[in-house]
């Protein structure tokens, strides 16, 4: 049998989704291994004087070997999350991790990278390969290669565990999340949902043979129910189910409980961290960051929380009049906040979400971000057709020179189903690199969670209709997949996003998100999908008023999350163990103004720092958005002349991980970023 992650491909051969089986993963990943184990072997036996054509060309073409295996395999566990794709995935992931860690301990590849960095030559290699060998050497430290043997094996024993436990967190959050539904009967439960909400719960109703309305809580559903149901008993359930996902507290299976992988992952850090001579899991963290310390990351959180206070305390006291003076709640609850925010931003700014969806057709919105960056930075996006994917909603398109040289293509995956991990996200599939074939061109996966096109009377699909939200979150995930696609790096570890500093990652999605506020930009894509109008002028003001409400709650809330995460992995103390609740109490105690009842569960469906990468790291929204907004900044003051996004693109976007990341805003900016922006587009600014 023909595997189709192993055929032997030229640099820019996609991978065959229509013949990659569940089956093929974990004997592509065997074979991959072992033959280039079998290659690292004869490669350091060949020379005892490296350089670079020598030892980083060959490695980049192994990695990139068990790229084109393993990527595939990690990217349709998280879209087609069945039965089988789990079992092959998790099948291989020990597999991969071990050797990831094989890589990272091997004392001949240490020693080589190590002489690489002593030879004459090395002054002369360009700043890109300077940083590839510099962050290979700093990743072998930070992966124990100093360590004695007998811990060195439990620095391998460790992160095999926590790769084990860190899947089984995100397992144990859809499996929760697909468990729970709520069959309605009686639309008048129902009262206050918009009739595209209603109209999903039915559909879903009919997937499953039933009757009525099915509740579920992919995002979209429990944000109709939430935000817009008008039966305060159905949200506090909804709310309930929601917060309590995967916990001890949820009406789930009891085996979705990630309470006990929390503890486990918590200790491992510690442990993992103080093998390797940090105090703790968050100092290790933050070696590859751009701050300094946690301290002063803590003290960055507390700084803005100040600033922010004022401004929530007072939005918290004026919902809360306004829900007693409208319906007579003198007890305001965590599950009435959306639905009396919504109802309070239709009052105060005249506008709700539901009333410019239909201006955000999602295939409108799509072709009207393309033609902003087209403006922006001076390329061209086309579709391709017959590109084999994952599924029909699947779209592939390239990127151009404006000279109609090819830059790199991406697949966009938009819409919710059944078995697709929630949330979105931008991944690789393939980084650009030169090799000895030619330039390997970039390859994004761009996949979101979108509520689907409905079937109209006729049979036909309505088109799908996003709220503002999701085109926010359209646009940030696109910024992430043109900082990896508009790289002019040809060296595979520093291109794109590769290198980045994790803090300053989030600069290129969030500088998106900017335009979706912008007038001219708005006017040239968000128009009503029946009509054919662009959005009122007034109700345009009232989106871009709405920018700054709530935005003092918005703003502690991110607060919260980010001290939540730092905290736990900086004051971690083995004799006490994980105070995961303890600590979470600690820091709403502290800065929020608004807490939840005792019985949330929060850190239980918190994938960011217990499956993802953002451990000890949450706080990198924040950080990045300070520079997101300071380099937006920068359009505003040159009236968005066409300069400024060029320099934008040559200089952050163009140069990937190549440099340090502060190096680059200020190459943009010419100086280093300011908070100002941040609390101005925020309204926090007085």
């Amino acid at each position: 049998m023909t595997n189709p992650l192993l055929a032997d491909a030229d640099p820019n051969t996609l991978p065959a989704f229509d013949q990659i089986k569940p089956e093929h993963a974990e004997a592509a990943i065997d074979a991959v291994i072992a033959e280039n184990r079998q290659r690292l072997t004869e490669l350091l036996a060949s020379t005892t004087a490296f350089n670079w054509e020598t030892l980083i060309e060959p490695l980049e073409d192994m990695n990139d070997k068990v790229g084109r295996a393993w990527g595939p395999v990690q990217h349709l566990f998280g879209v087609t999350s069945t039965g089988e794709w789990r079992k092959a995935f998790n099948a291989a992931l020990p597999k991969i991790t071990e050797y990831g860690l094989e890589l990272s301990q091997d004392e001949g590849l240490f020693q080589a990278y190590d002489q690489l960095s002593k030879l004459p030559a090395y002054a002369s290699f360009s700043p890109a390969r300077k940083k590839v060998v510099d962050d290979a050497l700093r990743d072998f430290r930070l992966s124990g290669i100093a360590l004695p043997a007998a811990q060195k094996a439990r620095y391998k024993a460790i992160a095999l565990r926590l790769s084990e436990l860190q899947s089984k967190f995100e397992e144990n959050l859809m499996d929760a999340a697909q468990a729970f539904g709520k069959l309605v009967t009686d639309e008048a439960e129902l009262a206050g949902m918009t009739d595209e909400g209603k109209a999903q719960a039915s559909e879903k109703a009919k997937s499953k043979n039933l009757e009525g309305w099915l509740l579920t809580l992919d995002f979209p559903s429990y944000d109709a129910v939430a935000s817009y149901a008008d039966n305060r008993a159905l949200r506090q359930e909804l709310y309930a189910a929601y917060t309590t996902r995967a916990s001890e507290r949820s009406p789930h299976p009891p085996q979705f409980d990630n309470t006990p992988l929390q503890t486990e992952i918590l200790a491992l850090r510690h442990e993992q961290a103080q093998l390797l001579g940090f105090k703790n899991f968050a100092e290790f963290s933050l070696a590859t960051k751009m701050a300094e310390s946690a301290d002063t990351v803590d003290a960055f959180l507390l700084d803005l929380a100040t600033k922010a206070r004022p401004f929530a305390l007072a939005e918290l006291d004026e919902l809360k009049a306004f829900a007693q003076a409208r319906d007579g709640i003198t007890d305001l609850q965590p599950w009435d906040s959306a639905y009396y925010s919504e109802k309070l931003k239709e009052k105060k700014l005249g506008y709700s979400e539901e009333e410019l969806r239909p201006f955000f057709p999602a295939k409108q919105v799509i072709d009207g971000m393309f033609a902003l960056v087209e403006r922006i930075y001076g390329i061209k996006i086309e579709p391709m057709q017959g590109i084999a994917t994952w599924h029909p909603d699947v779209t592939v398109y390239v990127l151009r020179e404006a000279d109609g040289s090819e830059l790199g293509l991406f697949y966009l995956d938009p819409y919710a189903r059944q078995d697709k991990r929630g949330g979105a996200w931008m991944d690789e599939c393939l980084g650009r690199r030169r090799t000895a074939h030619g330039l390997q061109r970039p390859v994004a996966y761009l996949t979101c969670n979108f509520t689907p096109p409905l079937p109209s009377a006729d049979g036909a699909s309505a088109p799908a209709l996003l709220t503002h939200d999701e085109v926010l979150t359209l646009f940030h995930e696109f910024g992430h997949g043109l900082h990896h696609l508009l790289t002019r790096v040809d060296e595979a570890a520093v291109s794109g996003i590769r290198g980045v500093a994790w803090d300053a990652v989030e600069l290129p999605s969030q500088f998106m998100e900017n335009w979706c506020y912008d007038r001219a930009t708005l006017n040239g894509f968000a128009r009503h999908y029946k009509t054919g109008e662009t959005i009122p002028d007034a109700l345009l003001k009232k989106l871009q008023a709405s920018r700054s409400f709530q935005t003092g709650l918005a703003t502690l809330r991110q607060i919260e999350f980010s001290l939540f995460d730092l905290r736990i992995h900086r004051d971690y103390d083995p004799a006490i163990g994980a105070r995961v609740l303890e600590s979470l109490a600690a820091v709403r105690k502290e800065v929020s103004v608004f807490p939840p009842p005792d019985w949330n569960r929060m850190p239980n469906s918190f994938s960011h720092i217990f499956a993802g990468g953002y451990a000890a790291g949450y706080y990198s929204y924040k950080w990045a958005e300070v520079l997101s907004a300071d380099a937006f900044a920068a359009f505003e003051e040159s009236n968005f002349a066409a300069e400024t996004g060029q320099r934008f693109r040559e200089t952050v976007l163009a140069n990937g991980g190549s440099r340090e990341a502060m190096d680059l805003f200020i190459a943009f900016r010419g100086r280093k970023p300011e908070v100002e922006a941040l609390l101005r587009h925020n309204g926090l600014a007085n």
